[in-house]
């Protein structure tokens, strides 16, 4: 059985692409005793109000009509965001040479975070360049990498 994010991400790919937009992520979590599912959609320049209207009224159709999810849940449409998580090899690739910050589960060298340039990706492992260094870290030890902005 598909996981209600795969489904649900399917059933939102072509809503996503009609209101020409890319899908970046669809969460399903728990927060406080509340299921929230979540869709964050990217586009060249940025995301607006109304693209995210434009993707929610027939997203919640369609899910309303398909029905993926048993139970009740809060359904919230939004922007990836200037700080995204990277959690697809194709947002690596897409931000390869980007500053972002890494966390890891258990620290390193007395530290849980690292911010770097991301130099590399390969079967989930991560290789920033920090302050001229070359480190990597593997797949079981990086908890969340998200872009850094600086504003």
């Amino acid at each position: 059985m598909a996981k209600v994010t795969e489904t649900v991400a399917a059933l939102a790919l072509p809503v996503v692409e009609r209101a020409g937009c890319t899908l970046w992520d669809v969460e399903y979590v728990k927060e406080a005793g509340t299921w929230f599912l979540r869709v964050y959609i990217d586009k060249e320049g940025g995301v607006s109000i109304d693209d995210c209207e434009a993707v929610s009224r027939p997203l919640s159709d369609r899910l309303d009509e398909a029905d993926p999810i048993q139970g009740s849940y809060t359904f919230e449409v939004s922007s990836a965001g200037a700080d995204r998580v990277l959690k697809k090899e194709t947002h690596f690739v897409q931000f390869q040479g980007a500053e972002v910050e890494l966390k890891l589960y258990r620290p390193r060298e007395g530290r849980k975070e690292f911010v770097g340039v991301l130099k590399g990706y390969e079967d989930g492992a991560v290789t920033l360049d920090i302050a001229g260094e070359e480190i990597s870290f593997e797949k079981p030890e990086v908890a969340q990498v998200r872009l850094y902005p600086r504003f």
